[in-house]
């Protein structure tokens, strides 16, 4: 929907209508094309204003509409008239002009903006390129360099950056449509032919072959087996290389290809899931839309290692006043001086002030009197912990929310050690707690409804996704990490090197494989886990049993490499090894490669050759199995939940959508098939048994993904 109206005598405002971001459905579209003509055919209107009801421009297209048959308008049509048109036509931009919203207003002859707006072309964060003349016009308006930096990232500026670029001709701190009507009447008969983008040559720059192929090996490198900035980089070249017309064709072509991707697709579906996310359920019925949460104003977090830290940043760059409890004196004082710099760096970074009097310390835990909440981040080490919950009992004023940031203990525990178990969930955040944008927030059995949607609410106005789940061992990103780690030991021990298997999974598009992330988090992570679960036997035994815990297959491989003192980065030898204690850059290590050589000896191993699809076929697919356990078992709510864990959690590649999404791409009947085959060669690894409601949904036609939750709910009926 759009509505006309004639201000200031002889300017023709046209208001989008399309609450909350003013989409471009098929109705606005109409809408656009039947105000624009009636307003270039009113001998009265000299001029136009193109603006968004609500203070938004406009958020781009309705991805909605990309499921279904396209109706109405298409917007190239839409927008080459807009530029055709015989009378000055501004954008008057509030709020955002993305996507489509930018390139409807690169098709308008001039453009306002207020000093809060923020521009861009996030097209390609969903699979896409900008197909509506945003990739021929603006390398046009800005240059080659800085419009494939927009494009390939799809990053938004603001409206100072985009007056500095060229995207914009003025920039407002005053009601922006009064002052684009002002603009509007004051460029009445000037000639329009200046102000066409499409009309202009694309400057080339100088060594333009060298540039492109400079963009095209950062941007591949960078996108990880994204094929969308790949495209986008093409699609500029175009720009830059043929006349307009010839540009939008490629264009087109260009867009046909990712459009019915399977990465668009994905992306999509990530980008919804994201969203899905937030209206939580749990099994006893607690819902997002019934349960009220709590303000939160003043909060407390207990423990001032890095993860503590990195909370009360969170914390206090969202406004609220942090209580920081360190009862040792030099972790204290080396904590004040970590936080304060951490806040000055992202103050610097956002060009705001650094909030640092919300934050006040203490050596003693009695200070959280006063709170609305506690987030305890003390050492991984459940005595510990419970003695804090029983002191949080004692000294927090009642009503307190008492939350934990453990990655994988029993919350419902720790709830039993207070005197208002209700009170008590977890807050799952991942390294570094103010950069990371997941957090798993974990429901006990007793956890109330209004203590669940306080976690929630609190996460998102950190700026966090965040995911409701069930409590149990490892919650659901940890607890599906441990069998596709499991796999990649295995993998060491029948023949493959950490080279082999890291390349194939980065390959994939992981940031980094397993066991370059094993380095970098520290091997005696690990270590200390496995030792507490009574898995570790110290010394090098051979034969059988020193491969079975508890009836299982088991690798000590980690073991020993800790028992030499290799934990990774910090002590410059793990998996690979690093030119000094805390290096970055990883190194194949020959002594590895003898070591593992020697341990397969010892055990009566024959190293065969594994190639990149088993390493994927077995650490996926195990990881994806525990996925299926753990939807069955519901510690998550649907297959959504999952995924948005693993995107944001675990640097799984976008471009695959997410685990479960991953295993409905590759065919479910397929997965079923590969981990049979694998349970079948190791029937003494039980993560390989195919889960039963992978072979339910199998056996009910595979269904499409947001059809799972029906067969979950039958599942479940029938335990």
């Amino acid at each position: 929907m759009a509505q006309f109206a004639r201000v200031s005598g002889s300017v023709g405002l046209i208001t989008l209508q399309n609450p909350p971001v003013n989409a471009l459905s098929a109705a606005v579209r109409q809408g656009i094309v039947y105000t624009v003509e009636k307003a270039l055919n009113d001998p009265e209107v000299k001029s136009v204003v193109i603006c968004g009801q609500n203070g938004v421009f406009c958020g781009g297209a309705d991805i909605k509409e990309f499921a279904k048959k396209m109706t109405g308008p298409p917007l190239i049509p839409m927008i080459h008239a807009i530029e055709a048109g015989n009378k000055p036509i501004v954008a008057a931009i509030e709020g955002s002009a993305l996507g489509g919203g930018l390139e409807l207003a690169l098709g308008c002859h001039y453009r306002v903006a207020h000093s809060k707006a923020r521009l861009g072309l996030p097209e390609v964060t969903l699979g896409l390129l900008p197909a509506a003349g945003g990739s021929q016009r603006l390398p046009r308006l800005i240059g080659v360099p800085a419009a494939l930096n927009l494009i390939t990232t799809g990053r938004h500026v603001t409206a100072a950056e985009a007056l500095q670029l060229g995207m914009v001709d003025q920039v407002t701190d005053h009601n922006t449509v009064d002052v684009a009507v002002k603009f509007a009447l004051s460029v009445v008969g000037q000639s329009l032919d200046a102000r066409r983008i499409s009309t202009y040559p694309c400057p080339r720059p100088a060594d333009m072959d060298a540039l492109f192929e400079d963009v095209m090996q950062k941007v591949r490198q960078s996108a990880r087996g994204a094929i969308a900035p790949v495209t986008c980089v093409q699609a500029v070249r175009a720009a830059a290389t043929l006349p307009y017309a010839q540009g939008m064709e490629r264009e087109q072509e260009l867009m046909a290809t990712l459009f019915t991707s399977g990465q668009a697709r994905a992306l999509q579906y990530s980008f919804f899931a994201q969203r899905a996310v937030s209206k939580w359920s749990t099994p006893s019925g607690a819902r997002w839309d019934t349960s009220k949460p709590r303000p939160v104003h003043k909060a407390a977090v207990i423990g001032l290692g890095t993860m503590g830290r990195g909370i009360a940043v969170a914390l206090a760059q969202a406004g609220l006043s942090v209580v920081a409890v360190e009862t040792q004196e030099k972790q204290l004082m080396e904590a004040k001086q970590a936080v304060s710099s951490m806040l000055e760096r992202g103050a610097k970074r956002r060009g705001v002030a650094p909030v640092l009097d919300k934050i006040s310390y203490s050596g003693n835990i009695q200070a959280v009197a006063d709170v609305d909440l506690v987030i305890e981040a003390v050492f991984e080490d459940m005595s510990l912990k419970e003695k804090v919950f029983q002191q949080l009992s004692t000294f927090c004023k009642p009503g307190t929310f008492l939350c934990t940031n453990t990655s994988s203990l029993d919350v419902n525990h720790l709830a039993s050690q207070t005197r208002s178990p209700e009170l008590v969930v977890g807050m799952h955040f991942f390294a570094p707690a103010h950069v990371m944008k997941l957090l798993e927030v974990v429901y006990g059995p007793r956890s109330s409804p209004q203590a669940v949607a306080t976690a929630m609410q609190l996460g998102k106005k950190m700026g966090k996704v965040s995911v409701a789940v069930g409590n149990c061992r490892g919650f659901v990103g940890n607890r599906m990490l441990k069998p596709y780690i499991e796999q990649a030991f295995f993998l060491l021990e029948e023949g493959a090197t950490p080279e082999l298997v890291d390349r194939a999974l980065e390959e994939f598009g992981f940031t980094m494989g397993v066991f370059r992330m094993s380095d970098l988090s520290g091997l005696d992570v690990g270590w200390r886990v496995r030792k507490e679960d009574g898995l570790v036997e110290p010394g090098m035994t051979s034969g059988q049993s020193a491969r079975i815990r508890q009836g299982r297959r088991y690798s000590p491989l980690g073991d020993l490499l800790c028992e030499q003192g290799r934990y990774g980065q910090k002590t410059g030898q793990g998996w690979y090894q690093y030119d000094k204690p805390g290096g970055r850059v990883a190194r194949p290590d020959p002594w590895l490669h003898s070591f593992l050589e020697g341990y397969r000896a010892r055990h009566g191993l024959v190293a065969r050759r594994i190639d990149n699809q088993e390493v994927l076929e077995r650490c996926l697919y195990a990881l994806i199995n525990e996925g299926f356990r753990i939807l069955e078992d519901g510690i998550a709510a649907g297959p959504e939940d999952i995924d948005t864990i693993y995107v944001f959690g675990y640097s799984w590649p976008r471009h695959h959508g997410g685990p479960m999404f991953h295993a409905g791409m590759v065919g479910l009947a397929k997965v079923l098939e590969r981990l049979e085959h694998y349970h079948q060669a190791h029937p003494d690894v039980p993560h390989l048994q195919p889960c039963n409601l992978l072979r339910r949904l199998v056996a009910s036609g595979s269904p499409p993904i947001h059809k799972w939750r029906e067969v979950i709910k039958k599942l479940h009926s029938q335990l």
